[in-house]
Order: C-alpha cells, then structure tokens, then sequence
C-alpha cells in the first residue's frame, strides 16, 4: 500500500479532532492537505474511513474506527522508534509523553522532572493532565507513554485500566484530613472520621474520587455533610482555608501549607492505604527514553524524594 507517514498523522488528526478545519489547525496545515491525505488512504483501502457531514464535520466510520486504531498504533511505534534512533549515539533523546492526575500534578511532577532534564537534557517533556479516566484513556490509546497516578484508589484497578498494564509504586498516599487552622481539631495531633462527619464538608468531586471519598465513611458506616464541592484541589484548600468546611485529601501541598490558612493531620481511623505511581502498557516494548524515565522514578523512590508528599500517621 503506498501512503506516508505523514498523511497518516493528518488522518489521525481529523479524527482526533472530528474535523478536517480543527485537524489542519493543529498541524499548522491548509485543509486541503489533510482532505488530500484522507483521499488518498480511503483509495487505497477502498472504503470510507469518515463521512463528511455539510456543517458538521466529519464522523468516523465504524470499519472506519477500526482502521484509525492501527494508525494509531503504528504512529506510536514509529514515534518510539524515532526516539530510539535518536537515542544510538548516547543518552535518550526526543520527547517523552507524560499523562499526570491532575490534582497530584503540581507536587510530584517538579520532583519527577527536575532532576531528570538536569540528567537528560536531550528529552523534552508533553505533559496531559486530567481526572482518573481520563488519563487511563490517553495511555490506552498512545497518547501518553507513562501515566502518573492512583493505583488501585477505586478497588479493581481494572475500573480505571481495564488493559494488562505494569505498575511502579512509588509511594503510597494515606489519606488525611485538611482542616482550617481556626478548627479545634486542629490543634489535635490525628482526627477520627466521626469527629469529622460532624463537621461541614468540601468535597473534591471528579469521576471515582467521589465514590472513593464517600465510601471512606460509610465503611464506618458514617455519611458526611457536603457543604461545597469542586473539582480544585486548589480550591478544595482555599475554601477550608476560609472556614467552610474541612476535606481529604491524599497528597500534601507542602509549599502551600505554610502561613495559608490551612493544616494536615492524619485520620486515626483504618482509611486503607491507596498506591501512587507509575503506569505503563504490559507486553509493550518500551523505548529507551521511558525506560530512563521510569529508573529515574524508581531512584527517587529508593532516596525518599517522595516522602514529604505523605502525612505520617
């Protein structure tokens, strides 16, 4: 079959984006180039591969989603082995795509990154952030090489990856309770859910980090009052800050704790103990810039970079 690598980028483009004009604007491209590659491709499968709907955009098809996954599968490898390639003449080079949970994103990313663009500076980093599906969705489709993220925080991680993948712990993120620094409960040293359940709760509220919240409490058969919720962990700490309620979280927010309003302290109560780490594709061959990625990680782990993001109970 003759095709390029680049008109199956355009191709993969159109469907990503559900249109031919958004496809050409991400790839700085006229559309008649991304028309042309998706041409091309259809003759030479000879069948439809979209529909083109007048003020609508484009719709796959279904054989026509089919063929977009091994395009995309083959993009991937290709990327992969570009980066191997790169990567002959010594250390790693190319880009290393990372997906991240986003409420963990601004504290472990610095700590995973810094020390790796000092060690590699050859390796650019894409990062994607987004809710717990979200991020399994960009590993499963090879939009992320890597996702940093909860493990197991919903039961079955088969919920969240429901694909063979491999897991690096690399620490593990006890929840704990974040209370105004005006609260009674805190000048106590650890807190009970009961005593908590008492109180006005904010509630960080994204897909499974409800359920996972709620269901901390009513193990304990224990319903919590919701006062307020949002999906900001930012905004999580600055409402408890001003006195609207208390939350949990599962990671600290060290460079924010100090002088804002706001304290940590360990839940007393058994909360279970939920994984933070690295997740991959199982049987995929990684290239050699994930695999530098992931011992640096596991580095880290070894020298306690992590700890600090953990309350100790």
């Amino acid at each position: 079959m003759r095709f390029t690598l680049k008109q199956l980028r355009y191709v993969d483009a159109a469907g990503r984006t559900g249109s031919i004009a958004n496809a050409a604007g991400e790839l700085s491209i006229s559309q008649s180039s991304v028309t042309a590659a998706i041409d091309a491709l259809e003759n030479e499968l000879g069948f439809d591969i979209f529909v083109r709907t007048p003020a609508k955009g484009i719709v796959t098809t279904p054989v026509g989603r089919e063929a977009l996954e091994h395009v995309r599968g083959f993009l991937e490898q290709a990327r992969h082995l570009e980066s191997d390639l790169r990567s002959i003449k010594g250390d790693p080079r190319g880009k290393l795509h990372i997906g991240c949970y986003v409420t963990t994103a601004p504290h472990v990313l610095p700590l995973m990154l810094r020390s790796f663009a000092r060690d590699y500076p050859g390796v650019s980093i894409d990062i994607l952030e987004g809710d717990l599906m979200t991020v399994s969705d960009s590993l499963l489709s090879g939009k992320v090489d890597v996702a940093a993220t909860y493990f197991g925080i919903v039961g079955d991680h088969k919920k969240t990856f429901p694909c063979d993948v491999a897991f690096t712990r690399l620490f593990t993120a006890r929840p704990h309770a974040v209370l105004s620094a005006d609260d009674p409960l805190a000048a106590r040293r650890r807190v009970t859910l009961a005593e908590l359940a008492e109180r006005p709760m904010v509630l960080l509220d994204l897909p499974f980090t409800t359920d996972y919240f709620l269901g901390l409490f009513r193990a304990h058969g224990l319903e919590p009052r919701i006062a307020h919720s949002t999906r900001s962990s930012e905004i999580v700490r600055a409402l408890v800050a001003g006195g609207f309620g208390f939350s949990i979280l599962n990671i600290r927010a060290l460079d924010r704790e100090a002088g804002s309003g706001f304290v940590s302290r360990p839940i007393a109560d058994n909360v279970g103990n939920p994984d933070y780490g690295l997740v991959t594709l199982k049987g995929v061959r990684q290239p050699r810039i994930v695999r530098a990625f992931l011992d640096h990680c596991r580095r880290l782990k070894d020298d306690d970079v992590f700890a600090p993001l953990v309350l100790p109970v």
